[in-house]
């Protein structure tokens, strides 16, 4: 018996990335010592390392407790995020790195990351061709002549 996958739904898990928060704790641990060698004035250097310090950490602790929403996307392009359906979901690669947006509940545009360590090749693979077959907007790429 022959079946077809082109009705299987895309799922996969929107989660933070691991890589993400080591180069922003990296980031973090480095600000204030390229603040302190830096030639400003010794009586502000140590209020803006401090600062760079407690911010660093408040969003290296923001990307950590982002929470994981189970993302299923059908074969008419429908999506659904935590349960929840959305409208105008759009995904934009960058290399290895996609920014998957879309419209939720609320109305307000939502924007999260998806590293290479979140999702499988499997998945990545999957998700664009789920989105391109939704119809986001975007003509398939051209083929050369």
């Amino acid at each position: 018996m022959r079946s077809s996958n082109a009705s299987a739904p895309c799922r996969f898990e929107l989660r933070p990335s691991r890589w993400l928060i080591g180069a922003m704790l990296a980031m973090t641990i480095l600000a204030p010592f390229a603040v302190l060698a830096s030639e400003m004035p010794r009586w502000a250097t140590w209020p803006l390392a401090a600062c760079a310090a407690a911010c660093g950490a408040y969003l290296v602790r923001r990307e950590a407790k982002l929470p994981v929403w189970p993302v299923v996307i059908d074969s008419e392009g429908t999506a659904t995020i935590d349960g929840h359906a959305v409208q105008a979901l759009g995904v934009d690669w960058r290399g290895p790195l996609a920014f998957v947006t879309w419209r939720g509940v609320d109305g307000r545009f939502v924007r999260r990351s998806v590293w290479p360590d979140t999702l499988s090749p499997a998945q990545r693979r999957e998700l664009r061709l789920a989105v391109r077959q939704g119809g986001d907007g975007q003509p398939p790429p051209s083929m050369a002549p």
